[in-house]
């Protein structure tokens, strides 16, 4: 489909999020874009991935379930740290001994911060869900490279009252690694197909040409490479009258980064070059509730359909 190039601003549609709270859609918690989901929440999310996995079951992609956390490595060899540091979690952990926790008493008695008593660990929150494919493959590709399909649960430090940028999300990922024209064909087929099946749901979308929110002097030389380069388009979809679109997919082309950054190489001995789609499951189904309404007993039969196949009653 055809890609219009700007840059996005969402703006946070109050009202909107009043609705999915006094629904008891979602609850909020004592940190902004941290949320509860309640059980018809959770019912949209999940239909949606199963609908994305439907779509892409003739990719024969290996499937993976990832944790929330990844190895600290990882997110340094990545180069998300160069590039995004400011929305970057680590995990911290208590390595200390009796006098260090007697200090941690004290201060929760006072109500004082205790935080940098902990020690940086090894792990990290993880910022993307295919992060943790590439470190699996480092060396030989088979002929025609590797497919998979990614679950993963993921975390961005974004202090917003905006639902749509929740701290701690969901990115369901179709992932190729391999030989450059295939990286290419697998962007631009699932641009193509996020974009039909976000379409299907009744979603009023455009696919816009973008970056990523990349941090600092060094992010502004990225971003302007990314942007010449048209490596990342988003599917975006209007929500509530009076707010801006936001990103429920993208479709990424990242040439030879990850293989260079994990020394991953092709049948041929070439760097390898990879791509990756992702959808994100809590946008959509916000999405989906603002373009039909937070009762999704009520959405149109056709949309209930595509969700809920054969099962009117769901």
């Amino acid at each position: 489909m055809p890609c219009t190039v700007r840059t996005l601003a969402h703006s946070p549609n109050p009202g909107f999020r009043a609705d999915l709270l006094r629904a008891g859609i979602l609850h909020r918690t004592s940190v902004e874009g941290l949320y509860i989901r309640s059980e018809r929440f959770e019912r949209v999310a999940q239909a949606v991935d199963h609908l994305v996995s439907s779509a892409g079951a003739d990719e024969n992609a290996e499937a993976l379930y990832f944790p929330p956390v990844i190895p600290r490595e990882v997110l340094e060899r990545s180069g998300y740290v160069r590039s995004l540091p400011d929305l970057v979690g680590i995990v911290s952990t208590f390595e200390g001994d009796d006098a260090a926790h007697a200090e941690i008493l004290y201060r929760l008695d006072r109500g004082s911060d205790w935080g940098d008593i902990f020690e940086p660990s090894q792990v990290a929150l993880c910022p993307a869900a295919c992060h943790l494919v590439y470190p699996r493959h480092t060396g030989s590709l088979p002929p025609g490279g590797l497919r998979f399909e990614v679950f993963g649960h993921c975390f961005r430090h974004e202090l917003s009252p905006d639902p749509a940028r929740m701290q701690a999300f969901r990115q369901h990922e179709f992932v190729y690694i391999g030989d450059p024209d295939m990286a290419l064909k697998h962007r631009d087929m699932w641009l193509e197909r996020a974009a039909h099946i976000l379409a299907g749901l009744g979603l009023a979308i455009e696919a816009v040409l973008t970056t990523d929110a990349f941090f600092g002097r060094l992010g502004r030389l990225l971003s302007e490479r990314q942007r010449a380069e048209a490596l990342k388009h988003e599917i975006v979809a209007q929500a509530d009258p009076g707010t801006g679109a936001i990103a429920v997919a993208s479709s990424n082309y990242h040439l030879d980064h990850f293989g260079r950054a994990f020394e991953i190489v092709t049948a041929q001995g070439a760097v390898a070059h990879s791509a990756c789609v992702g959808f994100a499951t809590e946008r959509i189904t916000l999405a989906l509730m603002a373009a039909h309404g937070v009762d999704s007993d009520a959405w149109r039969p056709e949309v209930r359909e595509l969700l809920w196949p054969s099962a009117s009653g769901a």
